[in-house]
């Protein structure tokens, strides 16, 4: 037995989340690379024995399709094609992480989520309680997002941050995410080969995101999204680690905290609930209010409601419950939020007292209930 299978076993049942993205799960034309899916079946089949649960999100839907229809080249744009892709290709997906875990005694079973599923609490408990219950089942849940009927306005974009929303669903001590890749480089390796691995990161800021490239020919993330799924799982608590999906006992090294795994993400000691962690990471920006430095310090130290009267400027278009960043006078975004009022009467409430507005206006633009300081 291992160092690592040694550390696993002798741990507490923990829950893991392992997100694998199209570039490690698909070959370059698409395909599955069946070497990749067994070898990581095998490890969530050891991790289980030694009494551990395991949650799937892999990607490669979209790639699959395209590879059984014979097609080639980059990824597609257009949505509906994307979708149509997605409907094709799930199901293969499906079969080759059922292929790989059956050796083992194991049943895959394919949850699809989509953003709404986090943002309504009734949906949220729903989605919570079939996790559980496939766990309690000895079921090994697949997850991914739902794009054959994903719309471009509600949707996650990528499996990063849809691992990161189920990583905290699920209550998971580590999050990992596996790439082609051994973790965040000090330099893109696509634009150099001199790049060291980051091991260990307190807090993303912007130095980190400036390291990071954009998406790969087959996928829709990249370590970008990667960088943003970190911040996100473990604002709400969950250690994250970014990792190469090909390395040999990826998992339970990186259960076992074994050093060199990757790139360290450690949780903050404050963490986000659920519906702040949406608000914060998984929701689009309709517009920003920028606000005046009284707001300001209201909002980071006061922890207080965002009135009309602190907001000197209001840009682009939102109705009630459309998300908004909100900057300081420097421009500078150090808060999100849920709009309660909306762009198109911005006249009637921005810079108004109070007794000021309307009737029918609440009296926040921001709820401190719907708003998330993110300094």
């Amino acid at each position: 037995m291992s160092e690592g299978d040694a550390a696993a076993e002798g741990d507490a049942m923990r829950t893991i989340v392992v997100k694998v993205g199209s570039s490690t799960v698909t070959r370059p034309d698409g395909s599955v690379d069946r070497d990749v899916v067994d070898g990581l079946s095998a490890e969530v089949a050891a991790l289980g024995a030694a009494g551990h649960r395991s949650v799937v999100v892999s990607s490669g839907a979209i790639a699959c399709g395209w590879s059984a229809l014979g097609r080639h080249g980059g990824r597609p744009e257009d949505l509906a094609v994307l979708q149509a892709l997605s409907a094709v290709g799930q199901h293969r997906l499906m079969r080759a992480w059922q292929d790989g875990l059956s050796p083992h005694g194991l049943v895959a079973g394919q949850v699809l989520l989509a953003p709404l599923d986090f943002g309504h609490r009734r949906q949220y408990l729903q989605a919570r309680g079939t996790l559980l219950h496939l766990f309690d089942l000895g079921v090994i849940p697949v997850v991914n997002e739902n794009d054959a009927v994903a719309d471009e306005e509600i949707r996650f974009g990528d499996n990063d941050r849809l691992s990161a929303l189920v990583a905290q669903l699920v209550g998971a001590d580590l999050l990992v995410l596996l790439t082609d890749a051994p973790g965040l480089l000090t330099e893109d390796p696509r634009l150099g080969d001199g790049g060291s691995l980051i091991e260990e990161v307190v807090e993303v800021d912007h130095r980190l995101e400036g390291l990071a490239g954009g998406p790969g020919a087959l996928g829709s993330g990249g370590m970008a999204s990667k960088l943003a799924a970190a911040r996100m799982a473990t604002w709400s608590g969950v250690r994250t680690i970014i990792a190469d999906g090909h390395r040999s006992q990826v998992l339970t090294d990186a259960l076992s905290g074994r050093p060199g795994v990757g790139t360290v993400f450690h949780p903050r000691r404050s963490r986000l609930p659920a519906r702040k962690l949406w608000i914060a990471f998984a929701l689009g920006a309709s517009g920003t209010l920028v606000v005046d430095a009284g707001a300001r310090e209201a909002l980071v130290a006061g922890g207080r409601s965002l009135l009309p009267a602190g907001v000197v400027d209001s840009r682009g278009r939102f109705g009630p419950e459309d998300a908004v960043e909100i900057a300081g006078p420097d421009g500078t975004v150090f808060a999100k939020g849920l709009a309660r009022c909306p762009s198109d009467r911005r006249d009637e409430w921005l810079g108004r007292r109070s007794d000021e507005l309307p009737e029918d206006l609440p009296p926040e633009v921001v709820h401190r209930d719907d708003l998330v300081v993110l300094v």
